[in-house]
């Protein structure tokens, strides 16, 4: 299982429920590393998607305690309303197809049981109201690989891999 996400220079992710940049390379990246892949989201994030549906050409896994399973139904995601109800879910499906999409409570759960992160690093405050874990201050996580900067909608951008030298077993 692994994460993905752009965190500006704070390691902050969001903002009132949203993304603090529009990065159309980032939003490549994403879009081909996830597709045709498995997408775990908490309640909020699908909420935050356009129209608040699913994202096409994934499997959508959403955790949401309270969530309507007509609703599921009727919109293609996979409801599941506890972790041990995600942990099952997961189960089904290749860890390395896998990736943890938000939000911030998501990724702070989920975060000892991925094996990696990519995430696009943006030169620039996003002002968040959410941040990540800053993965250079926790000792069992390293920098893999780091891009040389590019140029994304005005905002100069990295994309790194990190890896869990100690992955929990989810």
């Amino acid at each position: 299982m692994r994460a993905i996400l752009h965190c500006d220079k704070k390691w902050g992710i969001g903002k009132d429920n949203d993304l603090m940049f529009r990065l159309p390379e980032d939003m490549k990246f994403f879009r081909k590393t996830t597709g045709g892949k498995t997408v775990v989201m908490g309640s909020n994030t699908l909420l935050s998607l356009p129209g608040g549906k699913p994202l096409k050409g994934r499997t959508n896994i959403v955790l949401w305690p309270d969530g309507d399973p007509a609703k599921a139904e009727e919109e293609g995601f996979v409801l599941v309303r506890t972790l041990g109800e995600l942990s099952d879910e997961i189960s089904k499906y290749d860890p390395d197809d896998v990736f943890i999409i938000g939000g911030a409570m998501m990724y702070r759960t989920l975060l000892p049981y991925c094996s990696e992160v990519l995430l696009t690093k943006v030169d620039a405050d996003g002002s968040a109201e959410t941040f990540f874990e800053n993965l250079d201050e926790l000792p069992e996580w390293t920098l893999a690989n780091e891009s040389d900067p590019i140029e994304d909608n005005g905002y100069t951008v990295r994309f790194c891999t990190y890896k869990n030298n100690e992955v929990k077993k989810f």
